[in-house]
């Protein structure tokens, strides 16, 4: 466990569904791709608080999650998920969420720190590739950026 040479592992995603939604079959297509792409993932169930999820987050050690809405009350439950992982000091999970998000609430999510806004017909491949892509350089876990890395003593 030598911490001069990380090993990489696999991307660890919670899904989650927060609220009273009940439907999920959007969510477990995405959790299933996202596992058939060879990430670890983690599914909450339905009518998760945004305190379960933080929780889960934080005690699975996600890399990234992946909050799917389909009531309407993004701008209620998202804000909320997010405070709440920043109230814990983790500012290093990459948010995204999917669902039915109004194109106008998409740049304010962004600006509270949602990476990415996947609205329904987005292809599950462009999910897996955004999550890839963003997290998949860095090893599991790992919050100090790259350059940090180097041998500099």
């Amino acid at each position: 466990m030598s911490a001069a040479s990380p090993t990489k592992s696999k991307i660890r995603v919670v899904v989650a569904k927060p609220g009273l939604d009940g439907h999920d079959r959007g969510a477990k297509i995405i959790a299933r791709a996202l596992r058939d792409a060879g990430m670890e993932v983690i599914y909450t169930g339905l009518h998760q608080t945004p305190e379960q999820i933080a929780e889960t987050v934080i005690q699975e050690d996600a890399d990234a999650v992946g909050l799917s809405i389909l009531s309407g009350a993004h701008m209620t439950l998202v804000p909320r998920v997010v405070a709440l992982l920043r109230e814990q000091g983790v500012d290093d999970v990459l948010i995204t969420v999917g669902g039915t998000i109004p194109a106008e609430d998409i740049p304010e999510l962004k600006q509270l720190g949602v990476a990415e806004v996947f609205t329904p017909g987005a292809p599950t491949q462009a999910i897996v590739d955004f999550i890839r892509e963003s997290v998949g350089g860095r090893p599991s876990g790992a919050s100090a950026p790259p350059d940090r890395a180097s041998g500099a003593d």
